[in-house]
């Protein structure tokens, strides 16, 4: 699994260098596991902006400016808030692509609607805002790495279509 962050991660670097883009993350149940992942290639600063680990929902609000209403009416993990976390990460780092996470890797935090292993990842760019709903089994650590395997897949074929 190391590896293929790695290859990914690598990848998105070269992309991200090839088309003069910039890159802002929001992670909440992944902690920062996806920045360490970009931040692990030298020379990634020519591209990466910065992280905001928004894992509590005042800092969500605050920092990233996820409306309280959305936090409410959908709660912390759901397209809404993904979106909209995607999109602050964007503003406040200034970046010109916004990739947010937010889910539930467990063992606790599971609803009847969302179990554990729920994720949303969210993508806010000029043109395009998108979000994925995906689900991913095995313990904490197993959904957390999924969850930054799937973003870096994710953000690359955004990159290769653009």
């Amino acid at each position: 699994m190391e590896e293929r962050l790695a290859h990914l991660a690598a990848q998105i670097g070269k992309l991200l260098k090839e088309k003069r883009l910039t890159l802002g993350l929001a992670e909440s149940c992944t902690g920062g596991l996806l920045a360490a992942q970009i931040t692990e290639i030298p020379g990634s600063s020519a591209y990466f902006r910065g992280c905001i680990v928004a894992y509590h929902n005042k800092v969500k609000k605050k920092v990233l400016k996820v409306p309280a209403t959305i936090l409410r009416k959908f709660g912390p993990v759901s397209e809404e808030t993904a979106r909209a976390m995607a999109r602050g990460a964007r503003k406040v780092t200034g970046a010109h692509i916004g990739l947010s996470i937010t889910g539930i890797a467990g063992p606790t935090g599971e609803t009847e609607e969302r179990p554990v292993g729920s994720v949303y990842i969210g993508l806010d760019s000029k043109r395009v805002k998108e979000v994925f709903k995906l689900t991913f089994s095995g313990n904490r650590s197993a959904i957390r790495l999924q969850a930054c395997e799937k973003s870096l897949q994710l953000l690359a074929q955004f990159l290769e279509r653009r």
